[in-house]
């Protein structure tokens, strides 16, 4: 499943779905699939995204996530990509929600 983040305001976002429908509980949703969040309540929801990612990061020790330790590696592992971390994930959607807020805008997902 895709979930596109769509405002007036700013560009569609396109994110996976588990990694979406974490990042809309963290601004408080349900996580449903499709939603909307009205203007007055993305001031709310951005802070609360920002405040989940910040206690995320701090659980999972990803504070200094740039300079991992070096680790063993098995062969069969060289050549997989990293998992890509939650926070880095938010990144545009953070943007979007800046932007919705700048415009006093409504922000909507919906399944792709």
């Amino acid at each position: 499943m895709l979930v596109t983040f769509k405002t007036n305001a700013y560009s569609d976002i396109t994110l996976f779905g588990e990694p979406a429908v974490s990042l809309l509980k963290m601004m408080g949703q349900s996580g449903n699939v499709p939603g909307a969040v009205m203007a007055e309540d993305v001031p709310a929801a951005l802070a609360s995204l920002r405040t989940g990612l910040a206690a995320s990061a701090a659980a999972e020790g990803q504070g200094n996530q740039d300079s991992p330790e070096p680790s063993v590696v098995e062969e069969d592992e060289a050549d997989a990509n990293p998992p890509v971390a939650l926070h880095k994930r938010a990144g545009p959607l953070i943007e979007l929600l800046e932007a919705a807020v700048a415009a006093s805008d409504n922000v909507l997902w919906n399944e792709y």
